[in-house]
């Protein structure tokens, strides 16, 4: 059987629900993927004519995103793209695959795709930032000029910063880490996999840093226990979920509504704990509290690491210079509108701004044409009223077959899409089919600057 049949019958096994698959057909999967990126009615498009070049640090979803719907909206800009990477990875579906619900290559394209016609691209790496002489200076020593820079370099995983932990072991000895590449959520498949036929302890945290998606942890404490119930191994196993601080995830009615839940399905919570070593062939891992070290044997673990920005960015003057991110390194940036705090002719978009929430890629669907409006309107001489308001959206899967579509602002309102049929903390059959089939198309209408 192919993949994809697969994946077809999956999907038709876990549909089990008559009027959310009713609400999905009315819906529709684009739309329904649309809005769960955030969309917005369509502007009609205003061409400013401008000898502008405009330098975009970073090809990922806010990089590509930004330089189509800057393309578009411009007429006569040198729009150049700077990243050293070749391939394009779809970051929402790393999950998906750790989940043995999607095969690896499902997340991987080629970044050339996504550069809009007219865009230069350097495969290179952005090494130095140069504010004040408004350049860049990739890792060859290249020297890149700009009017106009938009940060959107994303963020650096720092495995280094857990003494012991190794990469190159993802996937033996019950070691698992999605975020590390597609290859390595493959192999924490096969890894979650063995521990659902076996049983045993499983251990998941989150970093004490901003992180991508902070649902995702979450989720993968969910799929695991599903996996174990369909096997008929739950009762063989001991889930420990340890929360980095006293809340489960940043909205107080989520954090509530996963910590019934997680109570519900007899998945064990630590609050204050924070991974700081792993021991991979003892099957160890160390957690600090504000009581000390812990030491907590596993079978099975999901290692996410500290999240900051690359060292680029951290090295230059750039970041935060006070106040929660300093550490991190997250650019210093007017929350409402990316515009840097001390420097007006840069922006940042995607993981590495430093704004409350954002670190998702419905926030960059958001974000991105916020910033694209300030830096037109800067170009044009007028003002721009656009206002991004902290929108994230985290599709929270709570089984395979069902998930939850939280949306919320930097306030923690939840701002629901389909207010009135799609209820937030609700676990859904249609807020799964969007996560698994319908976020893809839109995600990539997205990056082309359609959506």
């Amino acid at each position: 059987m192919s993949s994809q049949e697969h994946e077809n019958r999956l999907l038709q096994s876990l549909a089990r629900a008559p009027l959310d698959r009713r609400t999905f057909l009315t819906l529709g999967a684009a739309g329904a993927g649309s809005l769960m990126l955030g969309a917005k009615p369509a502007r009609a498009a205003e061409r400013v004519k401008t000898a502008a070049h405009i330098v975009i640090a970073g090809a990922g979803a806010a990089g590509l995103a930004t330089a189509s719907r800057l393309a578009a909206r411009l007429d006569g800009a040198k729009i150049t793209l700077i990243d050293a990477r070749k391939p394009h990875f779809y970051q929402p579906g790393f999950t998906l695959v750790a989940a043995g619900i999607k095969p690896a290559d499902y997340v991987v394209s080629t970044t050339a795709e996504y550069v809009p016609g007219g865009v230069e691209l350097i495969e290179e790496a952005v090494a130095e930032f140069d504010p004040e002489g408004k350049r860049v200076v990739t890792a060859s020593g290249r020297a890149v000029s700009y009017d106009y820079l938009v940060v959107a370099t994303g963020l650096k995983l720092d495995y280094e910063a857990i003494e012991g932990m190794d990469v190159a072991l993802i996937g033996q000895n019950g070691l698992g880490s999605i975020y590390h590449s597609p290859q390595a959520a493959a192999a924490t498949w096969g890894a979650l996999s063995q521990f659902a036929d076996r049983g045993g302890v499983g251990v998941f945290s989150r970093p004490a840093t901003e992180m991508k998606c902070a649902g995702a942890p979450l989720k993968y404490t969910f799929i695991t226990d599903d996996h174990l119930r369909r096997r008929g191994n739950r009762g063989k196993a001991e889930l420990i979920y340890n929360a980095h601080n006293k809340t489960l995830f940043s909205v107080p009615i989520v954090h509530e509504k996963v910590r019934m839940l997680f109570r519900d399905r007899g998945i064990k919570t630590h609050y204050d704990r924070v991974l700081t070593r792993i021991e991979p062939a003892r099957r160890v891992a160390t957690f600090s509290t504000p009581d000390g070290l812990v030491e907590q044997p596993y079978d099975f673990i999901n290692v996410i690491p500290p999240m900051r920005a690359p060292d680029a960015v951290r090295n230059s003057p750039l970041p935060w210079q006070q106040g929660p991110w300093v550490a991190e390194g997250w650019l210093e940036v007017e929350r409402s509108n990316l515009r840097h705090k001390r420097y007006p002719e840069i922006f940042a978009v995607g993981d590495i701004a430093g704004v409350p929430k954002g670190k998702t890629a419905a926030s960059v669907k958001w974000q991105v044409p916020v910033a694209v409006d300030h830096l037109v309107a800067d170009i044009a001489g007028r003002q721009s009223d656009a206002v991004y308001e902290g929108y994230t959206s985290c599709p929270l899967i709570t089984r395979l077959g069902r998930a939850m579509l939280i949306e919320f602002d930097y306030e923690n309102n939840l701002t629901p899409s389909f207010p009135g049929v799609v209820a937030p903390l609700e676990e859904l059959w249609v807020s799964w089919v969007m996560k698994t089939m319908a976020l893809k198309p839109t995600y990539i209408s997205m990056l082309r600057g359609r959506a």
